[in-house]
């Protein structure tokens, strides 16, 4: 069961997660690197402070700022970028990172950016694929210990077996997977694009049913939006999971006139139960269209604190469902990557050719006007699970 916050908009709202040094109290991340709060590192950072306000009390800014600034300097000396994932911590969000939004989309910046230097404010298996699209440049991950339960439930082992129980069957792959496992697929998708790489591969191929892997419930809901038939993997996040049918109902009683948007790699029901379902982006889209009076995200719960200042009207009730891999990337680990250049990620040659011409037949397709909408409601199709 999620835990519920309720975050009226005369509060900061925000749940009780870390976010400089990945425990509450332990704010003196900035000192004990030699950084300390002066009138020059406010100056470089008022602005800044602006985009954060709603999730930072202002006694807090002077430990977060001068982590900031430095950082900041440090991205220009090394001719660097930061790419900032959607569930990023507000601080990294909106203060460092360079370019925002969800893996596919950091990626193809990183892939068209002049920096030299990619530090990846995200999981284990973004930085691959950054790598994977950038081979020339240098990929850093600010903690690699930033792994990824969706990505670590199947391999590329995993994968030739599957192919071997299923042969002529085309092998769908969520980017939300490591490099080894893309260079056995035939093609990677997003959960905004899903159903159009499902249907693209099926009718290629010259078959009714692809393998589409790794998560659960992705393909489930994918299954429902398609006559295409899928076999799936027993993967799921752990994030996504552990929302119910019973948490909506629960927020519903609590919160009359509430609007529920799920993301599709939660369970079927909770699509069901829900007023929309979309990938991140969509998700902040439909923020941003509808502005809705009271609105609550089923996602991990730092994408509604970067939603929310976008949207002052809105009241954000958080769930509070944390991704403790999301979570490892703070202000002073990105500071430490930048500052001695550690915890580079790299691919072998062999296999980052391999999961490059599966991402870019995926990129080959026509790119979509707009995310895709899941159709909330819809029954539930037949889904073959690994």
């Amino acid at each position: 069961m999620a835990r519920i916050i309720d975050a009226p908009l005369a509060d900061t709202g925000v749940c009780e997660k870390p976010r400089t040094s990945g425990q509450w109290g332990a704010l003196d991340a900035a000192t004990r690197r030699g950084l300390a709060f002066t009138q020059a590192v406010k100056e470089e950072t008022d602005h800044l402070y602006e985009l954060v306000e709603h999730v930072i009390p202002p006694v807090e800014w002077p430990a977060y700022a001068p982590l900031i600034a430095a950082i900041n300097r440090l991205k220009r000396q090394k001719n660097a970028v930061i790419l900032a994932h959607n569930y990023m911590t507000s601080e990294i969000f909106f203060c460092v990172g360079d370019f925002r939004g969800d893996s596919l989309q950091l990626a193809r910046e990183a892939a068209n950016t002049p920096a030299k230097v990619i530090v990846q404010a995200g999981v284990h298996f973004m930085a691959e694929t950054s790598k994977i699209l950038s081979p020339d440049k240098t990929v850093l991950i600010p903690d690699m210990r930033a792994g990824c339960s969706l990505a670590a439930s199947i391999t590329g082992a995993d994968v030739r077996l599957i192919k071997q129980k299923y042969p002529g069957l085309p092998v769908v792959t969520y980017v939300n997977t490591s490099a080894d496992v893309k260079a056995e697929s035939d093609v990677t998708c997003t959960s905004s694009n899903a159903v159009q790489v499902v249907e693209w591969a099926a009718k290629t191929w010259g078959v009714d049913r692809v393998i589409m892997l790794p998560d659960e419930f992705l393909a489930k809901n994918v299954a429902a939006m398609t006559d295409i038939k899928i076999i799936a993997w027993h993967g799921r996040c752990e994030v996504h999971e552990r929302f119910s049918a019973e948490d909506i109902a629960e927020l519903r009683a609590a919160h009359p006139g509430v609007i529920v948007l799920a993301h599709p790699e939660c369970p079927p029901e909770v699509l069901a139960a829900s007023d929309y379902a979309g990938s991140t982006a969509a998700l902040a889209n439909y923020v941003g269209k509808h502005n809705p009076k009271k609105v609550v995200l089923l996602t991990e719960c730092s994408m509604s604190d970067n939603v929310a200042q976008a949207a002052p009207m809105t009241d954000f009730v958080r769930p509070c469902n944390l991704c403790p891999h999301m979570k490892r990337i703070t202000l002073e680990a990105i500071y430490d990557a930048l500052a001695n250049m550690q915890h580079e990620v790299l691919v072998p040659e062999d296999v980052r050719v391999r999961a490059k011409k599966a991402i870019d037949a995926m990129l080959a397709l026509p790119r979509t006007s707009a995310p895709l909408d899941f159709e909330v409601g819809r029954a539930l199709a037949d889904v073959t699970v690994l």
